[in-house]
């Protein structure tokens, strides 16, 4: 499914032929921001890796594409593996440098709750790298998250300790109803 956003930005599902793309603008990520926690950046080879293994689980990894050009991405991934989580899950959502406040994450994160309500999970949970990461708490609240902890000190990066904010929204009729593929 591909959706044209009014500023000729398109997301659409990523595609392997995307992962030297969605690679690098991750590998900006993990060498110079708290946004994730990785220390190493993923090659070409893991990335394509990630983004099968989310496809062959049903689970929704989009790129936002400008002119030919991807400049971010996002996905949804197991909450936690026991079963007992399995209509949960996480999300992430990156942005190519120089392209924050343009609407992008909030585009990707839009189209990402929309294809998670379209299956079977209730629950959407965001892990927000470092406290004072503000856009992303923020593009999370305007989406409807609520903020419901802070783990203090639980990440070491850049020569620091950083928290973890959790912001968490249902998705559909969250808890409201059971599941109804009969495997409540």
């Amino acid at each position: 499914m591909i959706r044209k956003t009014d500023d000729a930005t398109v997301v659409r599902d990523a595609a392997v032929d995307d992962a030297p793309a969605i690679a690098r603008i991750f590998a900006y990520h993990v060498l110079n921001s708290l946004g994730t926690f990785e220390l190493t950046p993923p090659t070409v080879e893991e990335t394509t890796t990630r983004i099968a293994s989310l496809a062959q689980r049903g689970l929704p990894y989009l790129v936002a594409v400008v002119d030919g050009l991807v400049v971010g991405f996002c996905n949804a991934s197991t909450y936690r593996p026991r079963p007992g989580y399995r209509y949960s899950v996480e999300n992430a959502v990156y942005v190519t440098d120089g392209f924050a406040g343009r609407g992008i994450g909030t585009r990707l994160l839009t189209e990402l709750i929309a294809r998670c309500e379209r299956g079977p999970w209730r629950q959407m949970v965001a892990v927000i790298g470092d406290s004072g990461n503000v856009a992303s708490i923020a593009l999370h609240r305007k989406l409807g998250f609520r903020h419901v902890g802070t783990l203090q000190a639980v990440g070491f990066k850049l020569g620091r300790f950083a928290d973890t904010v959790v912001m968490q929204r249902a998705l559909g009729p969250g808890e409201a109803t059971l599941p109804t593929n009969g495997q409540a």
